[in-house]
């Protein structure tokens, strides 16, 4: 989704949690230093690189918008046979494909048809990696659980559905473990700043697959 009209989502990467080899992250932790506004364009930028990789399976559901056509526009499940069907041009195969390259000969089919079609495509649903997908979190929160990836979803928002800290918590060493381009990357999460001075530079913007770990204090 480098031409990123296609894939308004922070969505969708595979992700092997916890696994590959351990870094700590310097995209979100450096740019903390300069606001949180580059924080959010660095996370950006990260979901965009993995979103490029997920390959659409079987019952994914698929958005395809062609640009000044909404008659072609479609939001249609993955079939068995890893087909879609678009208006026009029929069955289009989009399993095992990125998003992109789907747009890419979707563009190329409509072509015949179509001066310079302009098509995006979204994933809306991943039914097909949903347990990869999912942001976990553990450790000294009041219900360690799995949540199922939401677009736009937060460090806060993960916490509060895992209701809170406990009273063993150690809030601001919270780290967020995060699988990018072959490498675990961790980021410190400020949770106590986060949660009673509603300091939100290390709110970060969750990628399907992250793991949160709260740890406990030191006696």
């Amino acid at each position: 989704m480098r031409s990123f009209s296609f894939l308004h989502i922070a969505l969708l990467l595979l992700l092997v949690v916890l696994s590959g080899c351990e870094s700590t992250g310097s995209g979100p932790v450096k740019a903390a230093k300069a606001g949180n506004n580059a924080i959010i364009d660095d996370a950006v930028a990260a979901a965009y690189r993995n979103a490029e990789e997920y390959r659409i399976g079987v019952d994914d559901e698929v958005k395809v918008s062609v640009w000044k056509n909404p008659d072609l526009s479609v939001t249609v499940p993955v079939r068995p046979d890893g087909n879609i069907s678009v208006p026009l041009i029929g069955d289009v195969p989009v399993g095992g494909k990125t998003p992109t390259a789907v747009a890419s000969l979707i563009k190329d089919k409509l072509s015949v048809f179509l001066r310079d079609p302009q098509v995006t495509v979204m994933l809306t649903k991943l039914e097909s990696d949903e347990f990869l997908s999912r942001i976990r979190i553990t450790g000294a929160v009041t219900k360690p659980t799995s949540l199922q990836y939401r677009q736009g979803m937060t460090v806060l928002d993960a916490v509060l559905e895992a209701g809170g800290v406990n009273k063993f918590a150690n809030a601001d060493g919270t780290k967020l473990y995060r699988k990018d381009g072959g490498q675990r990357k961790v980021y410190r999460i400020r949770l106590k700043r986060i949660l009673k001075k509603g300091d939100l530079a290390t709110n970060y913007p969750l990628l399907p697959g992250d793991v949160i770990t709260v740890p406990e204090r030191a006696f």
